[in-house]
């Protein structure tokens, strides 16, 4: 199998603080890996890493083929799909959300360089494959909130990525958007020609049975990590949160509750 990403031994420190410590992490092609963690457990930073926007403190690391160190990080950027609440506020509320798709071609934030009619095409077909493209012709701030995200990673599918990273996606959605913007994302992973995915959160509930592996991230460490189904156990997830949970399984996926 072809690895996606390949993590050795990387730790990150900030001003004399460890972020994050000794993170050994494999993703094969087609394994599609959820990243459980609560706030401040070193999700982001550990995506800011796997996009090459900060360097380790110690380790390698090694992403689509290409070794950090000896590629060229902006092109490796092009073939990664980022989809976080971040991006999303740096977009202008006028913008017209077949150019905030369009703009994921060239991985800018607004349509600044020439497209052509085929790019506009597969915009179109990404809004399509997303069921988001009766939004065509609206602007971003006339959206809903699960509204923009689907246009955000009809964007970041825009460059045909073979890394699609979902940080946080269902953030400030009531429970009827979630469900939709989970079953979209399920569809997605479920396509023969779909890129790796990488969806993090920190609800248990919201990992669905295509994401088979689940990486545990704890203040800046892997706590576990392997097949979902056997890292969500009420004893693994209770002295994962430091507090005793139930688990119940429903149409395989995890729903943890206070014991």
């Amino acid at each position: 199998m072809e690895t996606v990403v390949d993590i050795q031994d990387v730790s990150w420190k900030r001003q004399g603080k460890s972020i994050l410590s000794n993170i050994n992490w494999k993703v094969e092609r087609r394994e599609h890996w959820a990243i459980l963690g609560l706030n401040g457990s070193g999700k982001t930073t550990l995506l800011n890493m796997i996009n090459g926007y900060i360097w380790p403190t110690t380790g390698n690391i090694s992403v689509l083929g290409q070794t950090f160190g000896r590629t060229d990080l902006r092109e490796l950027r092009k073939s990664i799909g980022w989809v976080s609440s971040s991006l999303g506020e740096r977009i202008k509320g006028s913008s017209l959300v077949e150019e905030i798709v369009l703009s994921g071609k060239f991985s800018s934030i607004g349509l600044y360089d020439s497209y052509t009619e085929m790019d506009r095409n597969r915009a179109l077909e990404m809004m399509e494959k997303l069921g988001c493209s009766k939004l065509v012709g609206r602007t971003y701030q006339t959206c809903s909130q699960g509204e923009k995200q689907k246009v955000l990673i009809a964007r970041g599918l825009m460059g045909s990525p073979k890394l699609l990273i979902l940080d946080e996606p269902t953030n400030g959605l009531d429970f009827l958007s979630r469900e939709d913007l989970l079953l979209t994302v399920d569809r997605l992973a479920r396509q023969e020609n779909a890129p790796t995915i990488i969806f993090v959160t920190h609800h248990v509930e919201e990992i669905l049975p295509v994401f088979s592996k689940t990486l545990l991230l704890r203040e800046g460490s892997v706590y576990a990590q392997g097949y979902t189904e056997e890292i969500f156990t009420k004893e693994n997830l209770s002295q994962f949160f430091s507090t005793s949970v139930e688990v119940e399984w429903k149409r395989n996926r995890a729903w943890m509750s206070l014991r």
